[in-house]
């Protein structure tokens, strides 16, 4: 008994939130690409923000449930329907034994995310569940999931039961929901705020210029290791040796070419190409759930201004904690 997959869609994997203390070893970090997304979707079925789910991509993933389940789904809009018929985001949602839960074409955003009350049972690889494709390890046997594939979920926490309890007794989903605005941003244009990288004096003014006044358009080849961007050229005032040095999610690399590369979830440790910035922790989200041809804006903050973004992140993600808490206690 447990969760079957009908069609496994694009791209379906388990993800948590990394993998974290093992990249002096070379292996990534990983994770989810929207890991707020994934920490709501945890929070409203009581589980710890930190256990896996599903990364659904795109469109088509289709399950089929052979046991009562709670769930919630967040993250980018792919219309979810449950038996034919469209079920609501960002709350918990009672999913009945025979029941199949089928995602859609993207109305918005790219990437959804499915927590289930008591987690996916798959072994830990290095402390994490998430899955790392390249290397064939974590998540389901190490891959993204295929037809026929059958995973279970683990035993509901007291608050992932007594949600359970309350909607099997009443309708299978609460009437309220989380106001999403607050954390993802699902607009096809958006300003991703950037501070400055490493080499970031290394490029010529009219480059920065053109960086932080221009859009960037991004091209086919995205994907989970990162997104090449197409734009206005950025140039070295110089051509200058360097030596590979550490990498993270959100670093904006400039190859010869002149085009932006942001790395994403599943980027390599290493990289040798000039930063010419790095992504704000608290816009990683808005940067995962674009697609091919949306157009990012880059702004500079500084570094203290990025401390006070992931700080409000943090504090909203604490009240959303306590809100939930109190609505479980009005619906008793």
């Amino acid at each position: 008994m447990g969760i079957k997959v009908l069609q496994p869609g694009m791209l379906t994997t388990i993800q948590d939130l990394g993998r974290y203390g093992v990249q002096k070893f070379g292996v990534i970090v990983g994770g989810a690409m929207d890991p707020i997304s994934l920490r709501i979707a945890n929070i409203l079925v009581g589980n710890s923000h930190d256990e896996g789910g599903l990364e659904v991509t795109l469109f088509g993933t289709t399950l089929l449930f052979e046991s009562d389940e709670l769930i919630a789904i967040t993250g980018g809009n792919l219309r979810p329907t449950l038996d034919g018929e469209e079920v609501p985001m960002w709350r918990p949602l009672l999913v009945q034994k025979g029941s199949v839960l089928k995602f859609h074409a993207a109305v918005s955003g790219c990437r959804a995310y499915v927590s289930f009350s008591g987690g996916i049972q798959v072994p830990e690889v290095m402390n994490s569940k998430s899955t790392y494709l390249r290397a064939g390890i974590g998540g389901f046997h190490g891959r993204k999931l295929q037809k026929k594939d059958v995973f279970e979920c683990g035993v509901r926490s007291a608050v992932g039961e007594e949600l359970f309890q309350q909607l099997q007794t009443e309708s299978i989903y609460f009437p309220w929901f989380v106001n999403y605005t607050s954390f993802v941003n699902l607009q096809k244009t958006k300003t991703i705020r950037i501070i400055r990288g490493s080499e970031y004096e290394r490029f010529d003014e009219e480059s920065i210029k053109n960086f932080l006044s221009m859009p960037y358009k991004i091209t086919t080849q995205a994907d989970r290791m990162g997104y090449r961007l197409e734009g206005e050229e950025i140039q070295l005032k110089a051509p200058f040796e360097l030596l590979s040095e550490g990498v993270t999610y959100g670093t904006i690399q400039v190859p010869s070419n002149g085009q932006p590369i942001i790395l994403m979830a599943d980027r390599q440790t290493t990289g040798g190409y000039p930063k010419i910035g790095q992504i704000i922790s608290t816009d990683l989200p808005f940067l995962a759930q674009m697609q091919a041809t949306d157009t990012i804006h880059f702004q500079e903050v500084t570094l203290e201004e990025a401390q006070k973004a992931l700080l409000h992140q943090e504090k909203q993600l604490n009240e959303l904690r306590m809100a939930l808490r109190f609505r479980r206690l009005q619906y008793k």
